[in-house]
């Protein structure tokens, strides 16, 4: 009986990841912004995604044998979910590098018994060691697309999986976003590594204040965060950008941003901005890290791996196709920022069919405000009750920072 994970990957994921984000004219440069994008976003872009799976769980209140359907991204919301023990997870993702990302990290769990080995591959994920662990235990019991993926060799001959002996999260869109930034911050001679040293909020501030405020005064930096191009390597479209900015100029949304992710919880309480500052993940024995990643959940992410199924797919098909009151809980990411009026309506629609009365979804926007308002039907969205004072609490205690709002939706039926 083969071991590979139940990877649906169709033809045509450039198509369809198109169709998410297009909606100016080819030529217009609007278009043109939304065409580079693509071109972007069509390998890794998140080696860790940047929603917090602690705030997730919480909002989710997910029940044994509960039925999500989540988009996959980077995977760690996927394997973090299965510490709640749902029944099944639907994994969702536009991007055949985020699926393969996380089947990796699926048939890892389930062929690496010791959580040391594991936790070598994606904690650390900066040894040799962990390219012969997949050489001899993992790659095997890839699906035929993942494992192509993964032995895809780069114009110095290096195959893909050798990222896992260089530090993985110096890879990928978003971490040549990161590399990018800690370079120029290192021109000013600011090494944004030295928060690492700070032992309390007070002092993340004051070494904020310090070091990294002035930063965005600086010329260069104005002048890198003043076009849709800039943000490519957080993943953020060009119709995302746009609402970030909300009208304000992006240098001051992306300061207060990063203020937030740098002072709003303790450093040892939020890997998010480890991997920020420090660009890995700290290796103390009570370090902070994703779910999936602690060795208290370990044991039960093996035994319940097989759970997941990864799809090739947007998160509307998938949920139009599923049979009628079947989901109990819907992580959409912050998917709906790159949506046109249609695009939400039909995605809701598709919502309304597939869940359960109870079910509870969950999304974050780079504005403040919920978006459906005024763009998803009344009589369509009036089906939901929208938590707002509880989505507001968990956007406080949101780790990652980065995004300006978490919205809660509780489906009436």
């Amino acid at each position: 009986m083969s071991e590979t994970v139940a990877l649906d990957l169709p033809g045509g994921a450039r198509k369809r990841l198109g169709h998410a984000v297009h909606r100016h004219r080819p030529l217009s440069p609007k278009g043109i912004e939304e065409r580079l994008f693509i071109l972007a976003f069509g390998g890794l872009v998140y080696p860790q995604i940047w929603e917090d799976p602690r705030v997730d769980l919480e909002a989710l209140a997910l029940k044994p044998g509960d039925h999500v359907v989540t988009i996959a991204s980077g995977g760690c919301n996927v394997l973090s979910y299965l510490a709640a023990d749902p029944g099944r997870i639907t994994a969702v993702d536009l991007n055949p590098a985020h699926l393969a990302l996380t089947e990796l990290k699926l048939v890892a769990a389930r062929r690496l018994a010791a959580h040391e080995d594991f936790a070598r591959l994606f904690a650390a994920a900066d040894t040799p060691a962990n390219i012969e662990l997949y050489d001899l235990l993992i790659a095997s019991a890839l699906s035929p697309e993942a494992r192509a993926w993964w032995e895809a060799r780069d114009v110095r001959g290096r195959r893909r999986i050798e990222m896992l002996a260089r530090g993985l999260y110096r890879h990928g869109l978003l971490g040549r976003f990161i590399g990018l930034g800690h370079t120029i911050a290192r021109a000013y001679g600011v090494r944004l590594e030295e928060m690492a040293a700070t032992a309390s909020p007070a002092e993340q501030k004051a070494w904020f204040d310090r070091h990294v405020s002035p930063l965005f005064d600086k010329a260069l930096v104005r002048l890198v965060t003043a076009s849709p191009l800039s943000l490519f390597g957080l993943g953020i479209p060009p119709a995302q950008y746009r609402v970030l900015s909300g009208g304000r100029p992006m240098i001051e949304v992306l300061k207060e941003r990063l203020e937030r992710l740098a002072t709003g919880h303790a450093l040892k309480d939020n890997y998010f901005a480890w991997q920020a500052f420090m660009r890995r993940y700290e290796t103390s024995a009570d370090a902070s890290l994703p779910p999936y990643l602690e060795r208290a959940n370990y044991r039960a992410l093996r035994e319940r791996v097989r759970r997941v199924s990864l799809h090739n797919r947007s998160v509307s098909e998938v949920l139009a196709a599923a049979p009628a009151e079947s989901v109990d809980a819907v992580v959409l990411l912050d998917a709906q920022d790159w949506m046109n009026d249609t695009q939400l309506t039909e995605l809701w629609q598709a919502m309304a069919h597939a869940l359960r009365p109870g079910a509870r979804v969950i999304f974050r926007t780079a504005g403040e405000p919920s978006i459906l308002p005024d763009r998803v039907p009344a009589p369509l969205l009036e089906r939901w009750h929208y938590q707002a004072e509880r989505s507001r609490a968990l956007h406080q205690r949101d780790r990652s920072a980065i995004y300006g709002g978490f919205h809660l939706y509780r489906f009436e039926g």
